[in-house]
């Protein structure tokens, strides 16, 4: 597939024709995306489609939406409203109040110290 910038898309959002392809699922156990939807989709998308990836394209679109028929299908009445699939919850240890480091020994390993503070070079130049 390859991006085709000089092929003009053939409507747009505002003035769209009725004689499109209608590509909505039907009451059929399978929904297809005709190859022609695919092929309209490119157009607007300006991407030139060779037959094979037009093919392939109607095929996975139709798995998509054929499992999304599936999800329809589920029945849920029983299962609760969810935000997340697996129950969270926090898995960091409590804050502990400790004796910190020893500013003296903290300082004596350091290369420079000045005013019990550590002593870096400049980053920036003065002017």
């Amino acid at each position: 597939m390859e991006l085709d910038s000089t092929q003009e898309p053939t409507s747009r959002p505002d003035d769209r024709p009725d004689d499109r392809p209608d590509d909505r699922p039907d009451d059929s156990d399978s929904a297809r995306i005709s190859e022609e939807a695919v092929d309209h989709v490119a157009r607007l998308a300006r991407l030139h489609v060779t037959p094979q990836e037009r093919k392939m394209f109607s095929q996975q679109l139709s798995s998509v939406l054929d499992y999304g028929k599936e999800m329809e299908d589920l029945n849920l009445a029983d299962v609760p409203a969810t935000s997340h699939p697996y129950q969270l919850k926090n898995v960091l240890r409590a804050d502990e109040v400790s004796a910190g480091s020893d500013r003296d020994e903290v300082l004596a390993a350091a290369p420079e110290a000045q005013d019990d503070q550590f002593r870096v070079p400049p980053v920036l130049e003065q002017t």
